[in-house]
């Protein structure tokens, strides 16, 4: 069966054995190991990793691929026919391991759809738009660090595996990606997302202003220990932490 790449659905196959190779064994798969599959295109992940795993489940929106997934007769592959952006991943009944070549125009939004289904994750390693996760890796201090980087880093322990070239793919991208690995923190120092995703997202709305002028409708420098004539990015993770912190005693 063949597949032409849908550009609606953010579609570049992986076709580089090498890469599938590094990628499999940086997964480290377990024959037991509960795995969940985000967008698997034509199976070039799927199927190398099938053969680690004594069971898989993968979630995919277009039907043609999942009617040419289903001809290549897994007994073991199961195949959930959803919009990952909107799957509840709570109704699962064990922890998950997830992994996918995530299409380029929805790797943010999905990234924090599952930041909310944390407590189902084990762990995840994802291939990227290398921006993305140059983002999400980012130290404070750096043009690159905001949003992503701040709800990513609070949340998750993060690390960037190594870079893809764009030749990997069909049809090539005009950007360069990365595997990234994602792994819950079992340290953090919030229980609850929201109101660090509320802060987070008003200090970052204008990089160039202060965040006394950014936070001016929700916290004053007499209502917390952090220096608010800084700007958001100079601010780390823990500092974004305890400044919630400070907001929440307000309420």
């Amino acid at each position: 069966m063949q597949h032409k790449a849908r550009k609606r659905f953010g579609q570049n196959f992986l076709i580089d054995s090498q890469i599938i190779e590094r990628i499999v064994a940086t997964i480290a798969p377990n024959p037991k190991d509960n795995f969940i599959e985000i967008g698997p295109g034509k199976g070039a992940l799927t199927l190398p990793l099938l053969e680690n795993l004594e069971a898989m489940k993968v979630i995919e929106i277009d039907r043609d691929l999942i009617a040419l997934l289903k001809s290549k007769n897994h007994q073991n592959l199961s195949i959930i026919e959803a919009d990952a952006l909107k799957f509840d991943f709570d109704q699962l009944e064990e922890k998950v391991r997830v992994v996918g070549n995530l299409p380029y125009n929805i790797s943010s939004p999905l990234l924090f759809h599952l930041l909310g289904h944390r407590n189902k994750i084990i762990d995840m390693t994802f291939m990227l738009q290398k921006e993305v996760v140059d983002r999400i890796v980012a130290p404070h201090g750096s043009k690159t660090y905001g949003r992503l980087s701040v709800m990513m880093q609070a949340f998750f322990e993060v690390e960037l595996m190594f870079n893809v070239p764009k030749e990997s793919f069909d049809p090539q991208p005009k950007i360069e990606s990365a595997i990234i690995y994602l792994k819950p923190r079992v340290d953090t120092a919030l229980a609850e997302s929201a109101l660090l995703e509320k802060v987070v997202k008003i200090a970052f709305s204008q990089r160039r202003k202060t965040l006394r002028n950014c936070l001016k409708s929700i916290l004053s420098q007499q209502q917390t220990d952090i220096d608010l004539s800084q700007r958001a990015e100079m601010l780390s993770v823990d500092e974004f932490i305890n400044l919630t912190k400070d907001y929440a005693k307000q309420n």
